[in-house]
Parts: C-alpha cells; sequence; structure tokens
C-alpha cells in the first residue's frame, strides 16, 4: 500500500502540473494519471488502496465542502436573496430532469437508472468553481451585484442536494421497491444536516474562545467532527445529510470566529492539495476503459445535451434579477463544471453492484473531462468582459 500511496501522490502532482503548464486544469492530468495507474492499464496500484479508495474520496469530498463553508459569507448571501436560493436546487433538478430525458435515447437506460445517473453527474464541481470564485472576490469582479458569492454558495449546496437525492435513488434501486419515505426523507435531511451543522460549529467556536489550542489542534478538532457527522449518517441510518451538516459547520464557525475561520481556511487549503490528488486519481483508476470505448460517442452527446438543461435551470433562477443578460451568461458558464462530486460518488452504484454502475462511472469520469477544462478556461477568459 506504501507503494501505491507514493506512486499516487507524486506522479498525480507530476501530472497535475504539467497539465497547469499547459492551461488546463491540473485534476485532469490526475485523472489520466489515475487511469494509467490503474488496472486498465499498467495495474501499479495495490488491490488495498483500490478497496478503500471510497473512504479517502469522500475526505477529500468533506475537505472541500469544509473550506466553501469557512468562505461563505451570510450576508453576502442575504444581499443576493432569493436567486441563491433557487441555485441550490433548479438548476440540478433541470439536468436530473434532462438527463431522464435523454439517457434511454443515448445509453438505452431505464427510468430508475437515468434518476440515478442524473444525480451523479448534475452537481457542479466546488473543486473547480470555488477556487475560481474566491479569486474573482479578491479581484472584486462582480462582487457589488454578489456574483461570485451566489455561484459558491449555490455550487456548495447544490452538492449535497444532489448527494441526498443519490443516497435515495440508489436506495431505491438496491432495495428494488418503491416507498415514500426516500422522497420524504431529502428534505427532512437536508434540514437536519443544516441545524446539526450549525450546532456543531458553534460548539466549536465556544470551545475555541474557551481553550487555548494551537492551529493544528483546531484543524483537528474541525476534521474530527466532520468525521464524526458523516460517520453518523453512515452508522445510524437517520435522514440526516452530513456533508451539507460540514458546510454548515463551517459556516457557523465563520460567523462566530471569524479569524480562527480564516485561519483554518488557509490550512484547509494546503489540505486540499493532497486530498486533491487522492480524489482525482484514485476514480481514474476505476475507469474501464474497454468498456468506456463500447458507448463510443453517446456519453459524450448525453453529457452536452444535459448541459443545455442546467444553463436553462440557471437562467431560470435569475429572472427578475438586476443581473444583466452578459452577467446572466458568466453565472450559466461558471455552474457547469464537473469534478469532485462526480469523483466521490460516480463508483458508489458499481460497487453497490447495480447493473447501471460501469455506464455511471464512465460518464461520470467523461462529464470531468469535458467540462472541468472547458469551464476552467470559460471562467478565466470570460469574467473580465461579462462582469
Amino acid at each position: 500500500m506504501l507503494l501505491s500511496i507514493g506512486l499516487i501522490l507524486i506522479i498525480g502532482m507530476i501530472f497535475g502540473e504539467l497539465f497547469k503548464k499547459l492551461g488546463l486544469p491540473s485534476l485532469i492530468g490526475m485523472l489520466l494519471c489515475g487511469i494509467l495507474l490503474g488496472p486498465s492499464v499498467f495495474n501499479f496500484l495495490d488491490t488495498s488502496i483500490l478497496n478503500i479508495s471510497a473512504d479517502i474520496r469522500k475526505i477529500a469530498l468533506i475537505i472541500i465542502l469544509t473550506r466553501a463553508g469557512l468562505n461563505l459569507s451570510i450576508e453576502d448571501l442575504k444581499k443576493v436573496g432569493r436567486p441563491a436560493f433557487l441555485m441550490c436546487f433548479v438548476p440540478a433538478c433541470f439536468e436530473i430532469l434532462g438527463m431522464v430525458i435523454a439517457a434511454p435515447i443515448f445509453l438505452g437506460m431505464d427510468l430508475l437508472d437515468s434518476l440515478i445517473l442524473g444525480s451523479v453527474i448534475a452537481a457542479v464541481s466546488p473543486a473547480v468553481v470555488v477556487p475560481k470564485m474566491l479569486k474573482l472576490m479578491e479581484e472584486r469582479a462582480g462582487t457589488k451585484k454578489g456574483i461570485p458569492q451566489l455561484i459558491m454558495a449555490g455550487a456548495s449546496v447544490d452538492d449535497v442536494f444532489v448527494i441526498a437525492l443519490f443516497t435515495s435513488f440508489t436506495s431505491l434501486a438496491s432495495e428494488s421497491t418503491f416507498s415514500w419515505n426516500h422522497l420524504v426523507n431529502v428534505p427532512i435531511s437536508i434540514v437536519s444536516g443544516i441545524l446539526g451543522g450549525i450546532l456543531v460549529g458553534m460548539l466549536i467556536a465556544w470551545i475555541f474562545k474557551k481553550w487555548e489550542l494551537n492551529r493544528m489542534m483546531k484543524i483537528i478538532m474541525v476534521l474530527g467532527c466532520s468525521l464524526l457527522m458523516v460517520s453518523l449518517e453512515d452508522k445510524s441510518g437517520l435522514p440526516f445529510a452530513s456533508l451539507i451538516g460540514v458546510m454548515s459547520m463551517g459556516t457557523a464557525l465563520q460567523r462566530k470566529s471569524e479569524v480562527d475561520a480564516t485561519l483554518l481556511s488557509k490550512d484547509y487549503s494546503k489540505m486540499w492539495i493532497a486530498g486533491e490528488i487522492f480524489l482525482f486519481v484514485l476514480v481514474g483508476a476505476e475507469i474501464d476503459l474497454q468498456y468506456a470505448l463500447t458507448l463510443g460517442f453517446a456519453p459524450i452527446f448525453l453529457i452536452l445535451a444535459v448541459l443545455l438543461f442546467r444553463m436553462a435551470g440557471v437562467f431560470i433562477c435569475l429572472l427578475k434579477t438586476n443581473l444583466n443578460m452578459k452577467e446572466r451568461l458568466f453565472c450559466m458558464i461558471a455552474y457547469c463544471p464537473k469534478a469532485t462530486v462526480q469523483a466521490a460518488i460516480g463508483s458508489v452504484p458499481l460497487a453497490m453492484g447495480l447493473t447501471c454502475g460501469q455506464s455511471v462511472l464512465t460518464v461520470a469520469v467523461l462529464s470531468i473531462l469535458i467540462t472541468a477544462p472547458l469551464g476552467a478556461f470559460a471562467i478565466d477568459k470570460t469574467y473580465q468582459k461579462l462582469l
């Protein structure tokens, strides 16, 4: 396992830096590194590291969502108002609807498999969007109308909303029976996750004020609470969206102790460097190249088709706002990149033994390869002209 970890970190970093020098997102290089190191090509990775890759990918997702929560300003979000709330779920619902329509046409999937695939693909990527929006906030591009805050907040909650739907759809597929409880539990889990995260964040802020802890101990405290919340959801089976709890915890901590939140955000940014490598290399290692080639161009056309639905959803969210057409177009572009959630949950249906598993994983990886570089490039090249 140690050899595999060394290969992942060193070669993943090298591939990432090479692609960055080419003007492409480093995560694309990491994905390709995983494909090369994985069973489909050279098979250099030990099975023991592949067996725990799901847990490692979840930790990486926790890191980026915590960072998003620590940087999310509720005051800025209130300024944006209704559009921020709608962006949390409307574009994702539109994209899932597009998948329900298009997946049977392009991949021959049934309704439930299409819903599972849609819930994987519909999440926007914090790994791409959050750093880009933080950069815009530093340059004060679009901040007067709260555009970076709107996109960053919506992207963070959008992920958790989609993951909650994904959990419900996969549970339904594994049990092969319909239960209204799965649908009812979605809003319950989101609300309980928000409230639970706020309580934990307030408790952490209180502890930070009462105890003199160094920065490393504070990181351990926050990360430990995040892992406990995720374990609570996994072990108890209660309707509790732990990932939205993780983000809410960061936001509550930021409101109660802004200085601590700022320092922790910097530390989490450093942690994400390693987390990003593990996340994308390991998901690349899961892909079956032979199966992917049998699908031909159908997944690519499918991804592009459902992106149009997503962009339409964003446009509807921004109706009756003070944003002009250029600013709305930028929001539509910035809300397209896929990466983090697709990497974290794309292989779950395959691990569960669902018949759609390999198709879901293949489309998830292709969505990253297509939308992450195009989205990142489009954001960088358009924000000065459109905002």
